[in-house]
């Protein structure tokens, strides 16, 4: 009798739908857009905050508003097992900012400009550009009232759209007004949409006197002409919101920045007023906007704080790269310096002391070799030194080491020709390796 028992299939297990793993070598190219915009953070003299990806779920409700998308649809709520509390994976993250900065008294001696990277997770159908854990970057200006750091932030998002190469970027513009200026448009538009309640469908009957103002986001077909001849709210403007709206825009034209006011942009939270704004790209269809935010001055007492001003913005890591895709501009981040070619195992604890030396001269260099697996031929290393995409291939044979040396071959410029260099005087010549020469 065989008493052996038959292996029990284990299921595979993969990632959850909408959430996408990001591998090499396309993590080298968010590498390169995250080192760009950090760098580009730093002129405009904002710091890094990291939040965590859980908050409590009444910090969503208080912020966005309970008649969103977001909150009636699209988070990822549940309750903790062990204390009953009520949590939510972040689906935004400036009002994670806002409770960081009110619970650690952030803006005790001024305003703050911080800026922050990471996953934010929404329930939606996944699609391109659109996914349920995607990521953002964003900039939020803390404790500042006036137009010109509304203008600052725009140029701030329009330098890294010049930098990444991406001119069919448009800016548009609005202002959603103070609450009092927005209650009488509110109150217009009711009258509107109560005026053509035979157009409107069912979602859009629910929130007609919840939040009217979403009902202007409708992509309903049916509805578009009625939402074209609904009242604007730049014509219920005071003059204090007027001025406002005056000083972001001749900030950007004396800055020579392009812009276009649309009067039915809103945004899907409900904490902003003043100062609304979007980039958006015909090249992505329906996921056009790249970047959207604005001024959001009663955030702070809707969570818990003292009123203070605050403007900001957040920018879809996913869809800039997919527009940078788009036009053909595929930056995969610092090439490779060096690869290094060791035949023999015997000679791996010599060169590995070598290629620290090089590593710490700021040389990137990788090594195929595995001892215990037994040593890959020259031919196929130097394959493998090929498709890695390095600048030069260190060849460390026999004869090299001998002498004590290593031949340099160039990988990219045939007419460069082969060098053969010290093993002491590594980090002399690590300089020549970083070179594009």
């Amino acid at each position: 009798m065989n008493d052996k028992t038959t292996p029990r299939k284990v299921e595979k297990l993969v990632a959850v739908k909408g959430m996408n793993d990001i591998l090499p070598p396309e993590s080298a190219r968010w590498e390169a857009l995250e080192d760009r915009v950090r760098r580009l953070m730093h002129r405009f003299a904002y710091e890094n905050v990291r939040t965590p990806i859980v908050e409590p779920t009444a910090l969503f409700v208080r912020g966005l508003g309970e008649v969103t998308d977001i909150v009636e649809k699209e988070m990822y709520s549940f309750e903790d097992r062990l204390n009953g509390e009520a949590l939510t994976l972040r689906p935004e993250n400036t009002a994670g900012v806002v409770r960081a900065a009110i619970e650690h008294s952030l803006l005790y001696n001024g305003g703050k400009r911080l800026y922050y990277f990471g996953p934010m997770f929404r329930h939606e159908r996944p699609q391109r550009g659109r996914y349920r854990q995607f990521h953002q970057i964003g900039a939020e200006a803390l404790g500042f009232g006036g137009g010109e750091v509304d203008a600052e932030l725009i140029l701030m998002a329009h330098a890294l759209w010049q930098e990444l190469g991406l001119t069919e970027v448009e800016l548009q513009l609005n202002s959603l007004g103070q609450p009092e200026e927005r209650n009488a448009h509110r109150a217009a538009l009711i009258q509107h949409f109560e005026a053509h309640h035979d157009v409107l469908d069912e979602e859009a009957k629910r929130r007609l006197h919840l939040n009217p103002l979403r009902l202007l986001d409708s992509k309903n077909p049916a509805m578009q002409g009625v939402i074209e001849a609904a009242p604007k709210l730049l014509d219920f403007l005071g003059e204090a919101s007027k001025r406002h709206l005056q000083t972001v825009t001749d900030v950007l034209t004396a800055n020579g920045v392009a812009y276009r006011i649309n009067p039915r942009l809103v945004r899907g939270m409900d904490y902003y007023n003043l100062t609304v704004f979007e980039f958006v790209t015909t090249k992505l269809g329906s996921q056009g906007t790249i970047c959207a935010g604005g001024r959001y001055d009663y955030l702070f007492e809707q969570v818990g704080g003292k009123p203070t001003p605050a403007v900001g913005w957040a920018m879809g890591i996913e869809r800039v790269l997919e527009l940078l895709k788009e036009i053909g501009h595929t930056d995969a981040g610092p090439v490779l310096d060096a690869y290094a070619v060791v035949p023999d195992a015997a000679h791996l604890p010599q060169v590995m002391a070598c290629l620290q030396t090089l590593r710490a001269a700021g040389v990137s260099v990788q090594m195929q070799a595995s001892a215990a697996e037994g040593m890959a031929s020259m031919k196929a290393q130097f394959k493998r030194a090929d498709a890695s995409g390095a600048r030069y291939a260190l060849i460390f044979g026999a004869d090299e080491m001998a002498q004590g040396q290593v031949t340099v071959k160039a990988l990219r410029d045939a007419n460069q020709p082969q060098l053969s260099l010290a093993l002491r005087d590594a980090a002399q010549w690590a300089q020549r390796l970083q070179s594009n020469a």
